[in-house]
């Protein structure tokens, strides 16, 4: 019989439930579109941080959130993160909860894919990144590494394709301060046209705003958020989308969420919802 590693995770049936609304529908009730379901899902401090600073990794959730975290991975079928985050934390990027691909069971089933927004290609992995030591175990996928660069490094590119990996290019926008960024619908359509039919985005601190910009927001179908019971204090990676204002110049919130439910979880609280898209 396959057994299990000894990090996988419990997550019981009875902890699930309050996630069912938030998650993409398991049968065929979603409505047609050339978008996947997109949830945008983090863990913050009271003061609305990420990290105590950029490229320090900072361990926020409980052992219950971060169960919570894992299973929802294995309800996508693609996981987002900045470059940032991955040349920082060199991440896994599976689902560890037992009874999934790898974890009590054979094959990858339920292992989402992957998907790291690399513009520049700036990621200097190896063939001892996790994400490829999971690949030779078992226990995850090769990623997609989103990125704008035409000329690509080709032994990058064969180290990616021998364990099911790609580069995949998209287009950039050219910002007004003279940076560039990624124009979020090209990416989410080119993914689902790759068979992504969900993803989650994870972060980092920069990827989480320029999705809540208002340009971009309508993309996503749900935010589920844990919060820790903890400041990080000045200097932190702060999750805080751009003022808006209005016609009279008026500072208006950034953003608000709807169909608004909140869920004790050990010591964090889960909160779901929906972005509210007009006052």
């Amino acid at each position: 019989m396959y057994s299990a590693p000894r990090d996988a995770l419990e997550f019981p049936e009875s902890d699930r439930g309050f996630l069912e609304p938030h998650l993409p529908p398991q049968d065929d009730s979603a409505p047609q579109s050339d978008l996947p379901f997109t949830t945008l899902t983090f863990a913050t401090s009271l003061d609305s941080s990420l990290a105590l600073s950029p490229g320090a990794r900072t361990v926020l959730s409980g052992p219950q959130s971060k169960a919570m975290t894992h299973y929802l991975r294995s309800r996508h079928d693609g996981i987002i993160i900045g470059v940032g985050t991955a040349v920082a934390d060199d991440p896994g990027l599976n689902c560890r909860i037992s009874g999934v691909g790898g974890y009590g069971k054979e094959g990858l089933d339920g292992q989402p894919r992957p998907v790291v927004i690399d513009p520049t290609a700036r990621w200097e992995f190896s063939g001892d990144s996790k994400l490829f030591q999971l690949c030779r175990e078992g226990r995850g996928r090769a990623p997609w590494i989103i990125t704008a660069v035409e000329k690509l490094d080709p032994e990058k590119q064969a180290l990616l394709e021998r364990y099911g990996g790609r580069f995949i290019p998209v287009k950039m926008i050219r910002l007004h301060t003279g940076g560039h960024q990624i124009d979020w619908r090209d990416l989410l359509v080119t993914l689902k046209s790759n068979g992504l039919g969900s993803v989650m985005v994870e972060g980092g601190g920069h990827v989480i705003k320029s999705l809540l910009s208002p340009h971009y927001m309508s993309l996503l179908n749900s935010v589920i958020v844990t919060i820790a019971p903890t400041w990080l204090g000045e200097g932190g990676v702060v999750v805080s989308p751009a003022r808006r204002f209005d016609e009279s110049g008026n500072a208006i919130s950034a953003a608000r969420l709807k169909n608004v439910k909140w869920y004790p979880f050990g010591e964090d609280v889960v909160l779901c919802g929906q972005v509210k898209l007009s006052e």
